[in-house]
Order: C-alpha cells, then sequence, then structure tokens
C-alpha cells in the first residue's frame, strides 16, 4: 500500500525561520566564552542540535569548561530575539492548505518556545494539539536520538514506516531515520549554507527541497514510490 498516514515536521528552520536567530545568539556566546565560531560554521556544525548538546560538545572538543550560567543565559536571550525577529519560512500555509494527511510537530525546542513562536506566525492552529517537545521526553531524548519522532508517530498510532518527515537538519534527519521514518529535507531557511542539500542527501533525505510550496507535489510524487527504508 502506498502513501503515508502522518507527516511530522520539524519547527526550527521548517515552518519558521528561526535557524539563523539561534545561531547568531548562540555563536556569540561561544567566542565570548573562548570558542571563536561564525554563524556560518555554526550552521554547518550545530543546526538541530540543542543548546546544552552544543556546549556539551564544545567542552570535549575544545577543553572548555562551561559555566551553568551559560545555558540560562542563551536560552533568556534567545527567547528575547525570537519573540521580535522570527518569521514564517515562505510557503508554509500554502502547502498546509494542500497536504492532506494527520500531522505534527516535532521539536528540539521547548514546549513553550514553540508556543511562543508558532502563536507569533499564525501556525499553531494548523498543528495543535500535535506540538511535541523531545524536552518534555527527557533531557537525554533530544535529536539525534529518535525519540521525539516515535513519540509523534504513537499520539497517532501510526507506523513509523507510514510517517513522512520534513527536516533541515543533519541531526534532525538521523533522528528521523533511526525512527524508521522516511525524510525530506528542507534547505529553504536563511541558515541554509553550500552544501546543505548534499548533506541532508547524504544523511538520509530521499529528495531535498528548497521552497515550501514544492512539498505538497513531492509528498505526491514519494507516495506513489513505497521505497524501502
Amino acid at each position: 500500500m502506498s502513501g503515508f498516514d502522518l507527516l511530522l515536521f520539524d519547527c526550527d528552520g521548517v515552518l519558521v525561520d528561526s535557524e539563523i536567530i539561534s545561531a547568531k545568539v548562540e555563536s556569540s556566546l561561544l567566542t565570548e566564552a573562548g570558542y571563536p565560531i561564525t554563524v556560518e560554521e555554526m550552521n554547518e556544525r550545530f543546526a538541530g542540535l540543542t543548546w546544552r548538546d552544543i556546549l556539551f560538545t564544545v567542552e570535549k572538543e575544545a577543553d572548555i569548561p562551561f559555566s551553568a550560567t551559560l545555558l540560562d543565559k542563551s536560552e533568556k536571550l534567545l527567547d528575547a530575539r525570537l519573540e521580535r525577529e522570527v518569521k514564517i519560512i515562505d510557503g508554509v500555509k500554502f502547502a498546509l492548505s494542500r497536504l492532506t494527511q494527520p500531522r505534527g510537530i516535532c521539536s528540539n525546542s521547548s514546549s513553550h518556545r514553540l508556543e511562543m513562536m508558532l502563536t507569533k506566525v499564525g501556525l499553531r492552529d494548523y498543528f495543535a494539539p500535535h506540538i511535541y517537545s523531545a524536552k518534555d521526553l527527557g533531557a537525554d531524548r533530544a535529536k539525534p536520538k529518535p525519540d521525539i519522532y516515535l513519540h509523534g508517530a504513537e499520539q497517532f498510532g501510526v507506523k513509523p514506516a507510514r510517517t513522512l518527515v520534513i527536516e533541515d537538519s543533519v541531526h534532525g534527519i538521523h533522528a528521523a531515520r533511526a525512527a524508521g521514518m522516511r525524510v525530506v529535507g528542507f534547505t529553504g531557511g536563511s541558515h541554509t549554507y553550500p552544501a546543505h542539500a548534499d548533506r541532508l542527501t547524504d544523511a538520509g533525505a530521499e529528495t531535498v527541497i528548497a521552497r515550501m510550496a514544492d512539498l505538497p507535489a513531492v509528498v505526491a510524487a514519494l507516495a506513489e514510490w513505497a521505497g524501502a527504508i
């Protein structure tokens, strides 16, 4: 049987153009703390990871101990910036109006941040109540672990193999593939970089789009191809 019973969307960089804002805030904080890194490098290396996991990675790599206050400092700064600046990804409402499958959001962002961003850009009612945060599952269950995607499918009673994920990050695609789901990569956010599409394909995306308006046609085409996961 072809087709999909469920569509699961990442949020940051897929529905809202927030990854570029995160990269600016976090690259500045890391540089101030003794780990110089550009916004572009943040996008290539760390897009899709939680700030907590980014700090742990950098600590191991550079042997720079970060204070616990850096976690809270980033969250407060980023929430303030997002509330002022975050915008919807072009074409999202068009795509959602033409997709007929049940849908949900599976994100590494906190529930309160998801609520704020989705309400600000007018997308909350397109998904509620199926808006899920990996942080609500536990501190160690964020992407690239598959837990949040498995949780999303479970809420709908849908098998992972009947689920299609839309993701913009390598870490997110690894999570979806580990969950046994098929994936469309997306490179239409402001945080995209020259090798973005190739890296998403290498991570396991079956195809990559740069315009969200193209998603309905891509979903229909993939539904006709029951490719092995």
